[in-house]
């Protein structure tokens, strides 16, 4: 029997870690983005379709105008591209962990991702909602999705590091 999630917005977060300078890192976040997934019954390891998606729009990184600069077309083109996109292919446990293999869309452009998955376990909410909680995290290649942006420093190092890391605190809600 096929299961839906959709998410809970009020206990859920996705953030987002870039290099700055190769010195420091610079947190993001967006503030709208859904989570629907299908599964058998209440088996997360069964799960037959996850999908995510962000509003571009929705960026916030705590600078008005660095928000701006990574909505423009040096990012993710915000006007033409204002979706960030992940869509599940396989779920599989591999060891202690759980893997989410999937394709992300982003810049108009799709590549395989990797995800872990940490489950936090499944409960009831003082509402009588079910409810399933997941830590996720993984990293990706902006330089991959055409986001080649970059500016040289002077000791030769560059302004952005190419490498993104994301995690999130996701919790879902059982649809009856």
């Amino acid at each position: 029997m096929s299961t839906k999630w959709l998410i809970d917005p009020a206990h859920s977060e996705i953030h987002f870690k870039v290099k700055h300078l190769m010195i420091s890192n610079v947190t993001g976040k967006f503030k709208q983005f859904s989570v629907s997934a299908e599964t058998e019954g209440d088996d997360f390891s069964k799960t037959s379709n996850i999908v995510f998606t962000a509003d571009v729009h929705s960026i916030d990184t705590g600078n008005e105008q660095r928000d701006t600069h990574l909505k423009s077309s040096d990012f993710f083109n915000g006007e033409t591209h204002s979706k960030i996109h992940f869509h599940s292919e396989s779920y599989q446990k591999k060891g202690d962990k759980e893997i989410l293999h999937g394709n992300l869309t982003m810049h108009g452009m799709t590549k395989p991702v990797v995800v872990e998955v940490e489950p936090g376990g499944i409960a009831k909410d003082p509402y009588g909602q079910t409810k399933a909680g997941f830590t996720i995290s993984g990293k990706f290649s902006r330089k991959e999705f055409g986001m080649t942006y970059n500016a040289a420093t002077e000791t030769g190092g560059v302004l952005i590091g190419d490498e993104v890391k994301f995690n999130g605190e996701i919790q879902l809600v059982k649809q009856a």
